[in-house]
């Protein structure tokens, strides 16, 4: 039995639900490991002690299993204990009084406290340490406020063993600063490295959610927005600088530039960069000029690139869009079946009217052999173009709106392509300064608001975002269901046809 049919149903009554929507979402996530960074003080120990007596009380055969529960201090060790004694009242589940015992880890004695539930035969036994006989134990652990546990690295080795036979590992923290193993942990999940989920609480969020209107009904006070306003302004106010890191989950010491010249200058191969700048003019030509002109542009310049790619090979694209003040860029994948993805060249338009811009990405397009997916900047009057692309493609195009959140979830993956070495780009000068104007901005890996000069004009990074899409659409899960060959030209190996239309003919991810 879940949550949710132990807890009481409110749906009849004007009460709110007893656990707020992100520590609902928190307990839904039931996957080997689970981490969420957090602000302090929204509940999330308190409602994890609600799941805990649930998976305690449980039968082995209903998947019910020992909870371990390690904080880093006494207090938060009772605290907890206390929550999962008041759960197993509510939930009506026969449950010991709360026990203190010794736990003997060598030559030290550790205090624990502990939760019987005889109908299961499982317990709940709260550390306030990490033990080393940790290892060999089977359940579920819980890491409260890992960020703050000495030797954290070393507890998490043990605690990951315990996945091996069907246990799970759930790891609470606030942050405690940007080099802390904690933070190293969400980097590698969200990278890739390491299987897992991550979630995000701020404490904004929390408040959004009803953390406050929470807070008044406990203290019996009336609610308003003012109230709320004012509230929230004496929580910041109390942290002062603190406040980015206790309650933003932003880890300290997290500025400064994202990727060394040297690390880029390593993934640099030789492969060519094409920029084609249109004069102002250009724009009011007729449309059959404007196509021709950039036609021919296309058959002399993209062609010959496009004929070399290999036929047997997946490939993705990204595109990073702008018209007058910054560049489109559009950035072609190859994957290797070792899974390095190089970039065969990058194009980059300057000044292109909107329809030529969709002319040149089709030619490409069309052209990509065993084509994948591909991910767009859509927002703003990028929006246009990737719903074309959309139209014309299916669903393999993501059309992305830039965001913290998208950063957040696809730069790290991006940047350890770079320090693994499983990403080959141009070889030039503008590319590189591109990636280097990518920043760790209040934790997260992104672009800043300044703007450099090179080449024909300004730039703003578009390179790198052009880059970082195109990453993130190689690393789409994709199922290849059916190819169809459209006016196949037999004399030409790589099958295309020269004259005009589309000749992608492979499809992945339902799109034909």
């Amino acid at each position: 039995m879940n949550l949710a049919e132990q807890l009481p149903n409110t749906a009849d009554l004007d009460v709110p639900a007893v656990l707020l929507p992100y520590q609902q979402a928190w307990l839904a996530e039931q996957g080997p490991l689970v981490v969420i960074e957090k602000s302090r003080r929204t509940g999330l120990t308190w409602a994890e002690a609600a799941d805990d007596v649930l998976l305690a009380a449980s039968a082995k055969s209903a998947g019910g299993m020992n909870v371990y529960y390690i904080a880093y201090n006494q207090d938060m060790t009772i605290e907890y204990i206390q929550a999962c004694a008041m759960w197993a009242r509510m939930f009506n589940h026969a449950a010991s009084e709360i026990e203190e015992g010794i736990w003997e880890d060598g030559d030290k004695h550790i205090k624990t406290f502990g939760i019987g539930f005889p109908g299961s035969g499982h317990r709940i036994v709260a550390l306030t340490s990490r033990p080393s006989n940790l290892r060999g134990r089977q359940g579920r652990v819980v890491l409260d406020e890992a960020a703050f546990h000495e030797q954290l690295e070393e507890v998490l080795k043990a605690a990951l063993a315990l996945l091996i036979w069907g246990g799970q590992l759930k790891v609470i923290s606030t942050h405690n600063g940007v080099k802390n193993a904690f933070n190293s942990l969400i980097q590698d999940i969200r990278a890739g490295k390491r299987k897992g989920v991550v979630q995000r609480i701020t404490f904004r969020d929390a408040v959004a959610q009803g953390l406050y209107r929470r807070v008044c009904m406990r203290l019996g006070k009336e609610w308003s927005q003012a109230a709320e306003d004012a509230w929230m302004a004496d929580v910041y106010a109390f942290y002062g600088d603190g406040a980015a890191e206790e309650l933003d989950c932003i880890p300290a010491e997290s500025a400064g530039a994202a990727m060394s010249r040297a690390l880029v200058e390593s993934r640099m191969v030789d492969a060519p960069v094409l920029r084609l700048k249109m004069a102002d003019e250009f724009t009011h030509w007729e449309e059959r000029l404007r196509e021709a002109e950039i036609r021919d542009w296309c058959e002399r310049e993209l062609l010959p690139l496009l004929k070399l790619l290999d036929p047997h090979q997946l490939h993705a694209f990204g595109e990073d869009f702008g018209r007058t003040g910054d560049l489109t860029v559009i950035a072609p994948f190859a994957i290797g079946l070792d899974l390095r993805c190089r970039v065969p060249f990058l194009v980059e338009l300057r000044n292109m009217p909107y329809r030529q811009q969709e002319q040149v990405l089709f030619y490409i397009v069309d052209r990509l052999p065993r084509l994948m997916g591909g991910a767009m900047d859509a927002t703003g009057n990028g929006g246009y173009l990737a719903e074309a692309a959309g139209h014309r493609y299916g669903g393999c195009i993501q059309q992305v709106k830039l965001s913290d959140r998208w950063y957040m979830d696809n730069m790290p993956a991006f940047k350890a392509a770079f320090e693994d070495a499983l990403l080959e780009i141009p070889r030039d000068a503008l590319v590189l300064d591109d990636l280097r104007a990518l920043q760790m901005i209040d934790g997260i890996l992104k672009l800043g608001k300044g703007r450099t000069q090179g080449g024909d004009g300004q730039r703003h990074g578009d390179a790198a975002i052009a880059l970082a899409l195109g990453y993130a659409a190689t690393r789409l899960e994709v199922e290849a269901y059916g190819y169809e060959p459209v006016r196949p030209d037999r004399n030409n190996k790589h099958g295309f046809d020269d004259d005009a239309g589309p000749v992608n003919t492979w499809s992945a991810g339902g799109v034909l």
